[in-house]
């Protein structure tokens, strides 16, 4: 039995990716040194993946911003703004990622979306009516090639003809169907090319079938394979499925020409009854994802074989595979110096993942299997009963009422007593929370935790930013303040570190989006809150000014959501618990004096099912509560606002509402500000904010571009709920950036404001 995986990590064990990128966007480094650093993290890459004795190795899984993107420069599928730019190429490709301000023009970036149900983000292809799609590009071909030049014949991994046309964005007329017959030809051309080069696998990545899909999407999906199947080249084709089971299309992937077919057996609830219901092909491998390619934790050997079992009584040729690709967990254990050994042996991070599918190879090719070595261990560790529970916490989850999820009184009332309260004028002006983190921050911050500097010394410095923050924002005439978030290292992140049940990593670094990576806390007990964890640094900021200052704190789901959670209890319960000790740090906040509180929760789409019947009865059923139950309670003269980040929120609209807060921002720019027609149709209550322009991106919007999306904004929203703010916090950007765009936000804010009058 062979082994192999989806994916592998790409920005490097120590984010080599991230800070080369970052110099070369700074003109700090030439393009070539930047492919060098590229290149040096692929070669390891393959090599670890050698080494492990895996029998399939990846390649084209690499990127300098997202897989996605790539395919869309492959496939000639560049809007013509970006070419416009005469830039080179490369300088093109990142200006279609992060957008592009300076002497060749300006341009905004392409929409950037959440990846499924992960915290991956994706950059949206856009195609007009007039874009020809062609296969253009060589990447995949020359990192086969590279791979090759190393001694090492891989698997190709390509972003799936059905999937890239399911996740691109049609400006014109045309829509997916009309374009299946020139993608279809240049998939073809793929294959030729990896045939030519002497590939014994490729594989198209198709996550969008485990979706809930319609009879025209299945039409289309057979259209285009049934073409790319058709041109009888020697290469493998293998089908790789994740994220979810393919129940409403088995019957049709089983009977295309694929050679391998990857199914999900970990999050694929219904994966292993389809292969027993109908059986599998005859001549084809299964690609059998029974380790899990999103959490870190071990894997149950004792439970895998049960599946393999299984499965070998229905196919004649199994190869082991991750669930999904390992860009989802860090890369390696050893990295972690500072986490007890009584921790780190129930973990598992992208290296040692290679070794469970080695070890599980190595077991089942046995003559007894319980006797080996590896089962025996891992029986064990599997045996012990963790430390981890609290029985106050379990106490107070259990005798939560509806009371607990219920705000008095209702929305309306509330809204009327906050306008008169606050009197602020129309169209007030916030922002999200962070401001910018700078080199002296983050140096402050590692300081104190090295122990350099006294805990005196850290907040002294963090009052002083604070204070400066707080400055600028009255001379930029901002209406709601906040403190800039300083103390923070990251909103979720910061939050565990505060609370009991969390453990933490040194180097655990998992890419969100482009050069941004994050190091999820795990959740390893039974949560509660010692002590208050906000309070100090919020008072501090209301008291150097007469506007309202926010609190700022992250919600239950976001915490729960960027963690990675826990087997043995529901992702409920563990909500739940967060979500207590959230309340209380609201109530806190309230009693010392902050009017309004702001409960972030920007993933709060990320663990939505991607089946809409598990939509109720598997999240919304708790997630909606549990954010209700951060803020019951409160006094209606406190106003509760939330924040959302990059996701589509149309289809939840309904269910967002009925979060109860009183004022809700939202990603937007990125988008094209879509979400309003769904707020227009819903007659959204709460008062909203849909972000005016993208931080993620280094451009400064001008005076007249907000404007213009605040005008569109209040073609659907009452100028009496409108909110201008950013669409995200600012702590990735600069001050050079941040003080134009903000200056820039509040002038146009003025501007509508007076026409309004």
């Amino acid at each position: 039995m062979k082994t192999s995986i989806v994916g592998y990590p790409r920005v490097g064990t120590l984010r080599e990716l991230k800070y080369a990128s970052e110099k070369y966007f700074k003109n700090a480094i030439t393009a070539e040194s930047l492919e060098q650093t590229a290149k040096a993290i692929r070669h390891t890459h393959w090599s670890v993946q050698q080494t492990s004795g895996l029998d399939l190795i990846t390649s084209n899984d690499f990127s300098f911003y997202d897989n996605t993107l790539d395919t869309a420069f492959l496939l000639n599928v560049v809007p013509e703004r970006y070419r416009a730019l005469n830039l080179s190429p490369l300088d093109t490709y990142f200006a279609a990622a992060k957008g592009y301000q300076g002497e060749h023009g300006d341009v905004k970036a392409l929409a950037m979306k959440k990846w499924f149900n992960t915290n991956y983000h994706y950059m949206v292809p856009e195609i007009d009516d007039s874009l020809e799609i062609k296969l253009v590009g060589t990447k995949p071909f020359d990192e086969f090639i590279e791979a090759k030049d190393q001694g090492l014949v891989t698997k190709p991994v390509v972003v799936g003809a059905f999937t890239f046309l399911k996740l691109t964005r049609f400006t014109g007329v045309k829509k997916a169907l009309d374009f299946a017959d020139a993608v279809a030809k240049a998939y073809t051309e793929i294959l030729m090319k990896f045939n030519a080069l002497g590939a014994e696998w490729v594989q198209f990545d198709e996550p969008y079938l485990v979706h809930d899909l319609t009879d025209e999407d299945i039409m289309l999906f057979e259209a285009l394979y049934s073409k790319i199947l058709g041109s009888k080249v020697a290469v493998k084709v293998l089908l790789q499925t994740y994220f979810g089971d393919v129940r409403d299309c088995y019957d049709t992937i089983t009977k295309l020409d694929f050679d391998g077919i990857g199914l999900d057996f970990v999050e694929g609830k219904q994966s292993l009854s389809l292969v027993k219901k109908y059986g599998f092909p005859v001549g084809k491998t299964l690609f059998a994802g029974i380790v899990n390619g999103k959490n870190i934790w071990r894997n149950h050997y004792i439970k895998t074989l049960e599946i393999i079992d299984e499965l070998q009584k229905h196919c004649d040729n199994i190869i082991l595979n991750t669930s999904c690709s390992l860009l989802h967990v860090p890369y390696t254990l050893d990295n972690e110096t500072k986490l007890d050994d009584k921790y780190k042996k129930h973990f598992s991070f992208a290296e040692e993942k290679l070794t469970e599918l080695s070890e599980l190879k190595s077991i089942i090719g046995s003559a007894n299997p319980a006797n080996e070595e590896e089962y025996i261990r891992n029986a064990s560790l599997f045996a012990e009963r963790r430390d981890c529970s609290n029985e106050a916490v379990q106490k107070k989850v259990a005798a939560l009422t509806d009371e607990n999820f219920t705000r008095l009184p209702a929305f309306a009332q509330r809204e009327t007593i906050q306008k008169k309260i606050f009197n602020l004028p129309l169209l007030p002006t916030t922002t999200i929370g962070s401001f910018p983190q700078t080199a002296d921050v983050k140096a402050n911050r590692s300081s104190f935790k090295k122990g350099e500097i006294s805990e005196a010394q850290y907040k002294e410095f963090n009052k002083k930013k604070i204070s400066e923050c707080v400055k600028l924002q009255e001379q930029l005439g901002l209406d709601i303040l906040v403190h800039g978030e300083f103390e923070r290292n990251d909103m979720v992140e910061y939050f565990g570190e505060c609370l009991d049940g969390y453990l933490f990593t040194e180097k655990a670094w998992v890419q969100s989006y482009g050069t941004r990576c994050v190091k999820p806390p795990v959740v390893w007990g039974d949560i509660s809150r010692r002590n208050p964890i906000t309070v100090e640094w919020s008072v501090y900021a209301q008291n150097l000014t007469q506007k309202p200052m926010k609190g700022m704190l992250t919600g239950p789901v976001t915490i729960l959501n960027w963690s990675f959670p826990r087997e043995d209890i529901s992702l409920k319960e563990c909500a739940f618990q967060i979500g207590l000790a959230i309340h209380e740090e609201v109530l806190d906040l309230e009693a010392n004096g902050i009017r309004i509180i702001q409960i972030d929760e920007a993933a709060l789409r990320e663990k939505l099912p991607l089946r809409k019947s598990d939509w109720k009865s598997e999240y919304l059923d708790w997630a909606i509560p549990a954010f209700r139950m951060v803020h019951s309670g409160v006094k209606p003269e406190t106003q509760i606002h939330t924040h959302m980040c990059y996701s589509e929120f149309g289809d939840i609209i309904k269910d967002i509402d009925d979060m109860d807060a009183d004022v809700i921002t939202f990603e937007a720019s990125r988008s094209d500000l879509t979400i309003l027609a769904a707020l227009k149709e819903c007659n959204f209550k709460t008062e909203v904010g849909p972000g005016v322009y993208d931080i993620h991106s280094p451009r400064i919007p001008s005076v007249e571009e907000i404007k213009t999306a605040l005008h569109k904004m209040l073609a659907s929203i009452p100028a009496s709920k409108l909110w201008v703010n950013p669409d995200c916090g600012l702590k990735t950007r600069g001050n050079a950036e941040t003080v134009p765009s903000l200056e820039h936000l509040v002038q146009a804010a003025k501007e509508i404001r007076n026409e309004n009058s």
